[in-house]
């Protein structure tokens, strides 16, 4: 017993001892620029030359080391796009303590009161998502967010605009942490290239995060002025195609004393041209289309920030879109197949209409003494109005060469109506554990009216009325902890969700009301300071929206209408993801792999018209395919080869195993009949940015992409490829940049297809791919504000529908 208690004693004064003799480092890393902090840069302690220990810092960018050695260090912190700091620390009997504050310079500077941009984009993966730091060189890719985005791994935009993230095009796209409710393919051509600061990728949300979105989310950052007094910045472009589109935006800021002002307006107008040839070949019926839109898009943003005090902030803006557009199709259908009755359709249609957007936010934020402890309260209402005139002109012409023409009109009036109160909570329980909590209420009201003057359709048919109107409830929990090496992260989603809808006042109904759980799961490791493992899993859902469930023409063409389909169903998908970063002298390379598991997934579909006894006619509309599975990987380098000269090249592969139902003709019988189809669908996409320059102000841009083919359930999808070129200048101390692009110089880039079902066709789409950009951006303003940091927020619904493509 006196042995045992004897070497208690001893090991207690050893450990005594060795606490007497260690000592602790903690400090925090913020951007010189903003003072921002800046979160997961690596900080490293050395001593010879040698690594001693190595930590990132926490999402408030502070670090510490503790029971280390009192003895001389090297401290070194890096962090990609910002140049390295190397000081030295000192631990002593008399200081046993240190701290280290530093405040990282960006790589490229530019004077005081202007946005600091950096001259080449680098890629960062942190605990949740991929970050696209927007340099100089993806500005230059275009007027808009909509051409940037082209550039970005993982990302592909189609002829259209529509955004797809990994192969899949259910995903959400967010500005600054905010849906808009403006269809995100038009949104991204209304926000200037040069406005953009970061792209976020988060292919994988947690469950602090609406559940929506297989594929993950988009979140674009825009840059915030800095500046105290009055400064801004203009943008202006042309784009030179078939005829020349222009673009413009206005930022300004004034901050004075406790309040922020801040106002921001955009436009872009144009004429926008398509072309495309679809050729059954059972039939030998060719169908020419020639498409032109005529846009003409406004978007202003007005708010302020009122600073009660250095705890408490209350902010409110609003965001004001007006878009006014004329779409023109010609339609010419020739049946070379010696058909009786027809010889050829010509079909002149118009749509004409305008649409408004209003969205109105009033936020609150509470900062506690705790460091990190925060409570949001945040209210946002939006409303939005469209309303479509489409004539139709069809002109058919026999073989006898008699026709006849038939006129009719229809018009579609759209209201929508979104409100939402949030209220989040972040605790930092202690330097290693955070929770956080939340709740949201989302309430939508969406109303459709249809009127038309189609004579072929009943007189019962020609006026309708569809409401789709939704509520969801929800609330999470997510618990965090952080050691030496390893974090982790925990969460869940408690939603309630109910879905009403209504054609014709009651003569159709569809409701939808269930309540589930959405958990997430994250876990990091570091295994050294330059390389980051990363595991997660998370539960999503894609819930149909009233473009795809509404059953009311969308698009029309003489051959091809487009219906939505109120029985869909949500889709749910489980997802597990790797992801590894590692940071190298001169760059860095991030690397992902996942998984998902998909029941239910909503997809388009193409099948004969019931109600068309010649068998010429086809529906465009959605289904839910079975139990779908995929997998995939992608890959991203950001390298300097030299001063002057850096690359970053970028590979995805996704594969996707479909289940569905297509039709299949008989030419026989000229009867069609259902399918079950099994495919697995891969995707392939190759990127290759490369950045030249040879003087401080002059730089040069090379980029390609590819796209390889694809064959899903419906239909096969031929590859697409480009190639770009470009340059900017910079002058006036770096205040004015003028950058020139010619995109798609071979004009390789089109829209193919085949497929057999439900019939056999070919065809081939081109739009105005080699086009020459002409940009200019000037800066001003100068010192420091405070903004208030708003949570991430995102949409309710799978988008897709409204066009034939």
């Amino acid at each position: 017993m006196k042995l045992k208690f004897f070497l208690f004693a001893l090991l207690g004064i050893i450990a005594t001892a060795q606490a007497q003799n260690t000592g602790s480092i903690s400090g925090k890393i913020t951007e010189k620029s903003n003072n921002a902090p800046i979160s997961y840069a690596t900080v490293s302690l050395k001593e010879n030359g040698k690594v001693v220990s190595g930590v990132n810092t926490d999402d408030n960018g502070d670090f510490s080391f503790k029971n280390i050695a009192l003895k001389n260090y090297t401290i070194e912190i890096q962090y990609i796009g910002f140049k390295k700091y190397i000081g030295s620390v000192i631990l002593s009997e008399n200081r046993k303590t240190a701290t280290v504050n530093v405040a990282l310079e960006e790589e490229a500077t530019q004077l005081k009161g202007v946005n600091i941009v950096a001259e080449r984009s680098t890629i960062e993966q942190k605990i949740d998502r991929k970050v696209i730091t927007v340099g100089k060189d993806l500005t230059t890719a275009g007027a808009s967010a909509s051409d940037i985005m082209s550039n970005i791994p993982s990302v592909n935009v189609d002829q259209d605009g529509k955004l797809s993230l990994r192969g899949n095009d259910n995903v959400r796209v967010l500005i600054d942490g905010r849906p808009s409710n403006i269809d995100p393919a038009q949104l991204l051509k209304q926000i200037p290239s040069t406005s953009i600061k970061k792209i976020e990728l988060i292919t994988n949300p947690s469950a602090k995060y609406n559940p929506e979105g297989m594929s993950g989310i988009i979140n674009i950052v825009l840059h915030k002025s800095a500046n105290t007094g009055f400064n801004g910045s203009y943008s202006g472009g042309i784009t030179f195609g078939e005829t020349a589109k222009y673009n413009q935006s206005l930022d300004l800021n004034y901050k004075t004393g406790k309040v922020n002002f801040f106002g921001n307006g955009g436009q872009n107008f144009g004429t926008y041209y398509n072309k495309g040839r679809i050729l059954r070949l059972d039939q030998d019926v060719e169908q020419n289309l020639k498409i032109s839109n005529e846009n003409d898009n406004y978007l202003y943003k007005l708010g302020m920030d009122y600073l009660i005090n250095d705890k408490n902030t209350l902010s409110f803006y609003t965001n004001q879109n007006k878009s006014t557009g004329n779409g023109n199709v010609i339609t010419n259908i020739d049946y070379n197949n010696g058909d009786p009755d027809i010889l050829n359709i010509y079909q002149n249609s118009l749509y004409k209409g305008p649409t408004k957007t209003g969205t109105y936010n009033l936020a609150y934020k509470h900062i506690f003494k705790k460091e990190g402890h925060t409570l949001d309260f945040e209210g946002n209402y939006s409303d939005t109005k469209s309303d479509q005139n489409a004539s139709f002109d069809t002109n058919t012409t026999r073989p006898d060469n008699t026709s006849n023409s038939v006129i009719y009109s229809d018009q579609i009036g759209d209201q929508r109506k979104l409100s939402t109160i949030n209220v989040d909570y972040v605790n930092p329980l202690n330097d290693k554990t955070t929770l956080e909590a939340g709740a949201e209420a989302r309430i939508t009201r969406t109303n459709n009216d249809y009127n038309t003057g189609n004579p072929l359709v009943p007189i019962d048919e020609r006026v309708s009325n569809y409401t789709y109107d939704t509520d969801i409830y929800s609330a999470y929990v997510t618990f965090g902890q952080k050691f030496k090496k390893f974090s982790y992260q925990l969460g869940t989603r408690f939603e309630s969700y109910k879905v009403q809808a209504n054609l014709n006042h009651g003569q159709d109904k569809f409701n939808d009301d269930y309540i589930t759980l959405y958990p997430s799961a994250y876990l990091t490791y570091n295994l050294n300071e330059k390389n980051v493992l990363q595991f997660s899993y998370s539960r999503r859902v894609d819930r149909p929206s009233i473009e795809q469930t509404k059953p009311i023409r969308e698009f029309s063409t003489p051959l091809v209408t487009s219906y939505g389909n109120p029985e869909l169903r949500p889709q749910f998908t489980n997802s597990v993801e790797v992801n590894y970063t590692k940071t190298l002298e001169k760059g860095s390379v991030t690397a992902g792999v996942y998984v998902r598991s998909i029941n239910d997934q909503i997809s388009r579909t193409l099948s004969p018209d019931p109600n068309d006894p010649s068998g010429y006619k086809q529906i465009l509309s959605y289904t839910n395919y079975d139990h779908n599975s995929a997998y995939g990987f992608d890959v991203s380098l950001n390298y300097k080869l030299t001063k002057w000269w850096d690359i970053q090249p970028s590979i995805d592969f996704s594969s996707i195993k479909q289940q569905g139902i297509v039709f299949e003709f008989d030419p026989a019988t000229s009867t069609s009949s259902p399918l079950e189809r099994s495919v697995t669908t891969t995707a392939f996409n190759a990127r290759m940015n490369s950045n030249f320059k040879p003087t401080k102000r002059l730089s040069f841009l090379l980029f390609g992409f590819y796209r390889g083919p694809v064959e899903d359930v419906q239909q096969n999808r031929h590859e697409m490829y480009k190639m770009d070129i470009g340059s900017r200048y910079t002058l006036l101390d770096n205040k004015m940049n003028i950058s020139v692009r010619f995109n798609d110089v071979f004009k390789t880039m089109k829209y193919a297809f085949d497929g057999i079902y439900p019939y056999p066709q070919t065809g081939q789409f081109s739009w105005e791919s080699r086009t020459v950009y002409l940009g200019l951006t000037y800066n001003f303003g100068g010192g420091k504000i405070k903004n208030l940091q708003r949570k991430q927020r995102e949409d309710n619904t799978n988008k897709g529908g409204g066009g034939m493509f």
